[in-house]
């Protein structure tokens, strides 16, 4: 059973940057992949990127390659997504979740309540 709370979601200008953290409970945190959703309002739920439990491949959605970054820190028991060169249309609930390395909503188990990101023109 494992509990993940983001954090670092705010208000930005478009071309700025920010640190999502999503926390985890518990000690088996270190045998999840870790990936990170957006839902933006009337949009479904999006693959934003994912990193394997050893932290060693990650995959990245092509909206965000080349501008975020996914990490994890299994001693902390935290995994990070780094926003760089956000834009307006980057507007969005952040979403962490934990469960088999994938891009697919259904292959994560558990999900935190989200960060809200907000990027201004």
């Amino acid at each position: 059973q494992v509990q993940l709370v983001e954090s670092g979601g705010g208000l930005v200008q478009a071309g700025g940057s920010l640190r999502l953290s999503c926390a985890a409970s518990g000690r088996t945190f270190s045998r999840y992949a870790m990936g990170w959703f957006r839902q933006a309002p009337g949009k479904e739920r999006e693959f934003v990127a994912a990193i394997t439990w050893r932290g060693r491949s990650v995959t990245i959605a092509e909206s965000a390659k080349g501008r975020f970054t996914i990490s994890r820190d299994d001693a902390k028991n935290t995994v990070y997504l780094y926003l760089n060169s956000l834009k307006p249309e980057d507007t969005a609930i952040y979403y962490c979740a934990g469960g088999q390395f994938g891009s697919s909503p259904a292959e994560y188990a558990y999900w935190g309540q989200g960060t809200q990101v907000t990027v201004s023109s």
